[in-house]
């Protein structure tokens, strides 16, 4: 059992106003970018290379789920280092994804469900969650991350309650997304 986070800690104060409306305007802005390049964008006539990404997507948001329950349960453990390595894991991966994503979409442009009937609906439910809670869990993450970095643990532990379970779901539909694109798509 590792503590060496907590051998200095600091006072949880309140949190900056500044850095809460920067961590709010930073995510706004990538939310706006996000739905420009899909929605108002349009694919630019994607290389070959660029169809294997939604593959690469969905593995990446797998491995970020696999590290946030990975990290859950090692501060379920009080295991403070291993948890902040699969916390840094997750966030790595979920950033590559985005990265990743960004790519495909800025060649691709939006993706049409081919399906009909009740998995179309079922498949747009899954889809309508997905993105509207990683817009929610976007702030969150930046926030949840400047605070367990900055070991201000109390705001840490209080936006964590609401990121953890956010995200895990954001990552998990991220990969039952693909998985139906793939299924009607063939």
């Amino acid at each position: 059992m590792s503590t060496s986070l907590f051998s200095a800690p600091r006072q949880d104060t309140e949190p900056s106003r500044s850095v809460l409306v920067a961590i709010g305007a930073l995510s706004f802005v990538a939310l706006a970018f996000l739905v420009w390049l899909i929605y108002f964008k349009g694919g630019s006539g994607a290389p070959e290379w660029v169809s294997f990404l939604p593959a690469v997507n969905a593995t990446l948001n797998f491995m970020s789920a696999v590290c946030l329950l990975a990290g859950y349960l090692r501060i379920r453990r009080r295991e403070i280092t291993a948890h902040k390595r699969f916390m840094i894991a997750a966030t790595c991966f979920s950033a590559l994804f985005l990265v990743s994503y960004i790519t495909y979409h800025f060649f691709h442009g939006d993706s049409i469900f081919p399906g009909h009937g009740c998995v179309r609906t079922d498949y747009l439910a899954v889809l309508a969650s997905h993105v509207l809670l990683s817009m929610v869990a976007l702030p969150l993450i930046f926030a949840t991350i400047y605070f367990g970095l900055g070991s201000q643990f109390l705001f840490h532990r209080k936006v964590a309650r609401w990121t953890f379970p956010i995200w895990l779901y954001v990552s998990v539909t991220g990969v039952l997304v693909f998985l139906l694109l793939r299924a009607y798509s063939s």
